[in-house]
């Protein structure tokens, strides 16, 4: 190589440091001159490796140290390092030069006027279902009315025999009902996806005693699937219980809550006897409503449509719930959050609500910031 050709000849000449000055310098301006050259980080490393690799010219200098006398090695070896040291740090120098000028240029090129008008940006919306819970809550909130959450897997006792009804009763049947497996041998007793939020209702009496006002939202399960039906679908459910709480209590709640909710005054509801097994009596609730052309206009006209059922709790019930039907009485009642939610806001089909479907989501879907109030409005 090169490099030893030098030293061959400083040995050979025997002169020592003067020859040993001569090869550094050379190697220095050689590498110095080439690193100052390099216009890109790939040649500044073919540089590098020409210079102070393993194989390098000065690694090759290195080498031939142990071929000099000590006095030679001793005014070699620090040239040696000292060359070594310097074309690393001029190495270093470079490669942050060339990264700097990289970085400048990308800059040049992704240049922004921050003065322009934004593009238009499409945002998420709420789904319906989110919003009308929102909107449910709020109204009910200023009735005085709290929320309970329960858990969605449950057993029979709080689904089924806590609000009495009984082992024979169809909705038991496990074609209706969603049954959790259990092993061989289990002794626990039976878990259900829940059928109704009503076990909140029963869990919060425990918890709470009385007096209570409370809205049981959240998911519900049942073997059922059609344009009105689907096997997951939402329910809120209303408790409120006290020592002087009337039917009159329940139809005065109701009717305040339509007329937020639909925003129309004054709407109209009626009462029909029917039969649940957990209140006692009962009443299935309609709201005035009329078809104009196809469409649905509620709180005017002469017809009727039913939207919830509704009654005075069983005095088994509050017994379930650790509450004395002696003393205490109230009412309840549930509705479909789907439902209510396709009635308002014109939505055809229950199954498009679970299609994760995004040009449904933009057309039915609300602004995030959108946060229903009863003085702000409900609905946008």
């Amino acid at each position: 190589m090169q490099g030893g050709l030098y030293l061959d000849a400083v040995l050979v000449a025997g002169a020592g440091k003067p020859e040993v000055d001569v090869v550094m310098d050379d190697l220095k301006a050689k590498y110095l001159g080439q690193i100052a050259q390099a216009g890109d980080e790939a040649a500044l490393e073919a540089i590098r490796l020409a210079a102070v690799g393993k194989k390098g010219e000065v690694a090759l200098q290195m080498r031939e140290l142990g071929r000099m006398t000590p006095e030679e090695r001793q005014a070699a070896g620090p040239a040696l390092n000292a060359l070594k040291d310097e074309i690393n740090s001029a190495l270093a120098a470079k490669k942050a030069a060339l990264a700097d000028a990289a970085l400048d240029a990308r800059l040049r090129d992704e240049w922004l006027d921050v003065t322009l008008p934004v593009r238009p940006r499409r945002e998420g919306t709420i789904h319906p279902i989110s919003q009308v819970t929102e909107e449910v809550t709020a109204i009910f909130g200023e009735l005085g009315f709290a929320v309970a959450e329960g858990p969605r897997i449950d057993t029979d006792w709080y689904n089924f025999d806590a609000l009495n009804i009984p082992g024979h009763h169809p909705a038991r049947a496990e074609m209706d009902t969603f049954y959790m497996h259990r092993a061989e041998g289990d002794n626990r007793p039976p878990h259900v996806l829940r059928t109704h939020t009503s076990p909140v209702q029963i869990r919060t009496m425990e918890a709470q005693g009385a007096p209570l006002r409370i809205i049981c939202p959240g998911g519900v399960y049942r073997a059922d699937y059609d344009q009105t039906h689907t096997p997951m679908f939402h329910q809120v459910e209303g408790l409120a219980i006290d020592k002087d709480i009337s039917m009159a209590n329940l139809k005065w709640t109701l009717e305040e809550f339509f007329s937020a909710f639909f925003e129309v005054e004054g709407i109209k509801t009626r009462f029909r006897a029917s039969h649940f097994p957990f209140t006692e009596p009962s009443a299935e609730v309609d709201i005035q409503c009329s078809w104009v052309d196809g469409q649905l206009r509620i709180g005017e006209g002469d017809g009727w449509m039913e939207v919830l059922g509704s009654g005075m709790v069983h005095p088994k019930v509050l017994a379930a719930g650790g509450i004395d039907p002696n003393e205490w009485q109230g009412f309840a009642f549930g509705m479909g959050i789907d439902r209510i939610a396709m009635l308002k806001y014109g939505i055809p089909d229950l199954r498009a609500f679970f299609d994760s479907d995004l040009r449904w989501l933009r057309h039915y879907g609300f602004a995030s910031l959108d946060q229903p109030t009863l003085r702000g409005g409900l609905s946008r």
